[in-house]
């Protein structure tokens, strides 16, 4: 199965982003939608991933700073090679902005995997819509989409 994948504005493509995301966060999650629909979407990159049929299945929101989060696949397509195809795809986008470093807002039972893979701690952990998280992060240079699945 082939995938592609455009970046795009909040402004351009907001229908699409938010049926993807409500489906997965709102829905499949339980994440009021007043947390996981902010202000940042507006002054963010947004990733969508598309089927062989031109359908919206994921997305991922990127800052200027090279944070990524809202990173929501569809169910039928979260497998370890589209993982990694997104994940590809977001550090293409991070480069682009001119960031030189990768972060992101880590569920904290999944930090020891990352730190394995040379993601550093980065501040404290915080708590967001129920959920323990802390900051991680990494220079562009060593990004490893390995061990990225679902990341809010």
């Amino acid at each position: 199965m082939s995938f592609t994948f455009k970046q795009v504005t909040w402004r351009e493509k907001r229908n699409e982003l938010k049926q993807v995301r409500e489906k997965v966060f709102v829905y499949e999650y339980h994440i009021p939608k007043d947390v996981e629909f902010d202000k940042c979407d507006l002054n963010c990159q947004h990733l969508l991933g598309f089927d062989h049929q031109g359908n919206s299945i994921a997305t991922a929101r990127i800052t200027q700073q090279g944070e990524i989060g809202r990173v929501a696949v569809l169910q039928a397509y979260r497998t370890h090679e589209f993982y990694n195809l997104i994940f590809e795809q977001i550090a293409l986008c991070v480069k682009e902005l001119g960031a030189e470093e990768l972060s992101f807002n880590c569920n904290i039972v999944e930090k020891e995997k990352f730190k394995r893979c040379g993601y550093a701690e980065q501040g404290n952990v915080f708590m967001e819509a129920g959920i323990a998280r802390q900051r991680l992060s990494c220079p562009l240079s060593r990004f490893d989409p390995k061990p990225f699945t679902l990341v809010h």
